[in-house]
């Protein structure tokens, strides 16, 4: 495993003291989280990275305000349309006698 050294000016690193975390483990949660914010890597990905299973990393993220699902309108009408179109409809009931 390689590592990464990074030199951190006075401010950035009083603010990362405000997160009552190691600096450098605050520094790869906020890397990590923002690469998964861009896109750039899932959220297998991103929870390998902080070491945490999948769902607790994607309600992580959501508490963070980071969207699991990110979809124009237009593409969440579209994944509705498929999935009734994939989905069989349930049986008619018979109309009860009277």
């Amino acid at each position: 495993m390689s590592g990464l050294s990074l030199d951190l000016d006075e401010d950035l690193a009083s603010v990362l003291a405000l997160t009552d975390r190691p600096a450098p483990e605050a520094a790869r949660e906020l890397i990590v989280t923002e690469l998964y914010r861009r896109g750039t890597i899932s959220s297998g990905r991103a929870a390998e990275l902080l070491g945490m299973e999948r769902f607790d990393f994607v309600r992580h993220a959501s508490a963070l305000g980071i969207p699991f699902f990110d979809m124009t309108e237009e593409e969440w009408e579209t994944e509705v349309r498929t999935i009734e179109a994939l989905t069989p409809s349930p049986p008619s009931s018979p109309t009860p006698a009277p």
